[in-house]
């Protein structure tokens, strides 16, 4: 399986730490947040990398190079301006042949990919999107999913009256390639444009919920998020 990192946002909320700097290239646990999301992907098997690079897009390249030395095979996808979360891959259609998982380059965790691409190739689906339990759900995108594990409804950011559920997008989707159908060419953003009109159109896709405490997500959205992280994390380096 390829695997498609985002790391082209500015991180325009985490300024000045970000002013120089990809976001996705701040460190925890002494390692940049992108090197554990390479990491994590290769103990996984999927050695087969494409970052999609914006702000100091430099900085990633010269950290990764090809990325043999993390026991991967690196290439980029350089944006210019950038396209959205979904947009990133209108470039990459003709590489992306097979199933293929999307990962957000600016978030820790340790969901199991190989349960979740289990969980999606089992269901046939053309998209699954891994979901958490989160206490602040006006954060992030939620879901309503059917007892069949069906994605029936996709808000993204809800504000507080809007909340239907606690399960919230955790930035990790497996793909198969007839998800292109769905993702129009140039900016387009999964949470806002994709995963509504996949509903709409009773598309195949599904949430995989991940089993806390096991499988847990760290986000990076704020300093005080970073702080946190850091000083819950100050010596992880999983298995």
């Amino acid at each position: 399986m390829q695997a498609v990192i985002l790391a082209a946002g500015d991180g325009r909320r985490l300024r000045p730490l970000t002013e120089h700097l990809p976001k996705p290239m701040l460190r925890v646990a002494g390692r940049p947040i992108l090197e554990h999301n390479v990491r994590l992907l290769v103990r996984h098997g999927i050695d087969e990398i494409i970052i999609n690079t914006h702000h100091c897009g430099e900085a990633i390249e010269n950290h990764f190079r090809d990325g043999t030395a993390f026991g991967a095979r690196i290439t980029y996808s350089p944006e210019d301006p950038v396209l959205g979360t979904s947009g990133a891959l209108d470039p990459l259609r003709t590489r992306l042949t097979s199933t293929f998982l999307v990962i957000y380059g600016d978030n820790l965790t340790t969901c199991d990919l190989g349960a979740l691409a289990h969980f999606h190739r089992a269901r046939a689906a053309t998209a699954t999107i891994a979901v958490y339990e989160r206490e602040n759900a006006t954060a992030g995108g939620i879901v309503a999913i059917a007892q069949d594990g069906r994605v029936l409804r996709f808000l993204e950011k809800p504000a507080g009256h809007e909340i239907f559920s606690s399960w919230v997008n955790a930035g990790i989707v497996v793909c198969d390639p007839e998800i292109f159908e769905s993702i129009p060419p140039g900016f387009s953003d999964f949470g806002k444009d994709v995963f509504p009109a996949m509903i709409s159109k009773q598309e195949k896709l599904f949430a995989y919920r991940m089993e806390a405490p096991r499988e847990r997500i760290w986000w990076v959205d704020s300093p005080e998020d970073y702080e946190r992280t850091k000083s819950e994390l100050q010596t992880w380096i999983p298995n």
